[in-house]
């Protein structure tokens, strides 16, 4: 168990990410590639990425075991990052962090000759990580990052909602159920057993895609305090659709002056009784244009409380633009 202890000004300063980390989504994605659980949510992706990787998983194993910890160093705290700012974070990795970081994931052999270069503060291997590194990337979460980003934004708005109505101990409280809040511990399911004091530094909490069943810290105690938990995924297929792709049969149910004022009267999130009000419909209504809106792959729908909380989606938000892609720097990472 993960204990997080909290003081008074900890609660003051616990903050959302405002958005998914590409270097986190990234890192645990290649643990749920190799750990064949989560096949309802994780499957597609799985057969879709393996078709476009071209060798990128060994080196990336040696650096990343499948079990236990993964150095700190290429999940920089100062996040969110897209994969371009992360990585000249990472390049920034001092030599004595990176020999002692690295060598904490050397197994019985020991590390391939080209970590220990980079143990050893070789430019060359450092090159190579980033090759390696930027390359899974591509394959992996670039294809379906309008999808993670819409996930980590229904999942902020259920936060942002919890914190309105009853401040940092109602947002604590609404985290997923592997994560207990009991004033002032913040109690998580975790592989070891284990105390982070947060001594007035605060929490940035970084919800995550790829994160499953319990949340992930950095190891280091004495780096800034992140806890990176899952999302709530639903039951439905995966979406592989960016903004601006062309919208697939269901939006073709959407017509009509209700449904649009449904789509424009959900803004930055609203429970369906909130929705009904907004657009001027019965409860029944708005419940019925939500599902197709959802189907169509223009909102998503998380339970909150005993209600439900809508969000856009980036193709919902581009529809409302008329078309036009939302913004680069958050509808997709970098390019490489």
């Amino acid at each position: 168990m993960l204990r997080i202890h909290f003081t008074g000004v900890d609660l003051a300063r616990v903050r959302m990410a405002p958005g998914p980390d590409a270097l986190w989504e990234t890192i645990l994605s290649f643990h749920r590639l190799r750990d064949r659980r989560g096949a309802l949510v994780f499957g597609e992706w799985r057969t879709e990425t393996r078709t476009r990787l071209n060798g990128e998983t060994r080196p990336l194993s040696a650096v990343v075991p499948g079990r236990g910890y993964f150095p700190d160093f290429l999940t920089p705290a100062e996040g969110p990052h897209t994969i371009e700012s992360g990585l000249e974070v990472v390049r920034e990795t001092g030599q004595d962090r990176l020999h002692d970081e690295l060598s904490r994931v050397a197994g019985p052999r020991g590390l391939p000759r080209w970590l220990r270069a980079l143990a050893e503060g070789g430019s060359e291997p450092l090159d190579r990580l980033m090759c390696v590194l930027r390359s899974y990337h591509r394959a992996a979460i670039a294809p379906y990052w309008a999808h993670i980003q819409a996930r980590v934004d229904a999942d902020r708005a259920c936060r942002g909602r919890a914190l309105l109505d009853g401040g940092a101990d109602e947002l604590l409280a609404s985290l997923p159920p592997m994560m207990r809040w009991r004033a002032p511990v913040l109690e998580a399911d975790y592989p070891v057993d284990r105390d982070l004091y947060l001594e007035g530094r605060g929490l940035l909490l970084q919800p995550s895609f790829f994160c499953r069943r319990t949340p992930v810290a950095l190891q280091d105690p004495l780096l800034p305090p992140v806890l990176v938990y899952p999302v709530t995924h639903t039951h439905t297929p995966y979406e592989r659709q960016s903004a601006g792709t062309a919208p697939g049969p269901s939006l073709g149910r959407l017509v009509g002056h209700t449904r649009s004022a449904v789509l424009q009267s959900i803004g930055h999130g609203c429970t369906t009784s909130e929705l009904a009000r907004r657009a001027g419909v019965s409860l029944a209504s708005a419940s019925q244009h939500a599902g197709v809106l959802r189907e169509a792959g223009l909102l998503v729908t998380l339970r909150h409380g005993s209600a439900v909380l809508h969000t856009l989606t980036p193709l919902g938000t581009a529809l409302l633009r008329g078309g036009q892609p939302v913004m680069a720097e958050r509808s997709a990472p970098a390019t490489m």
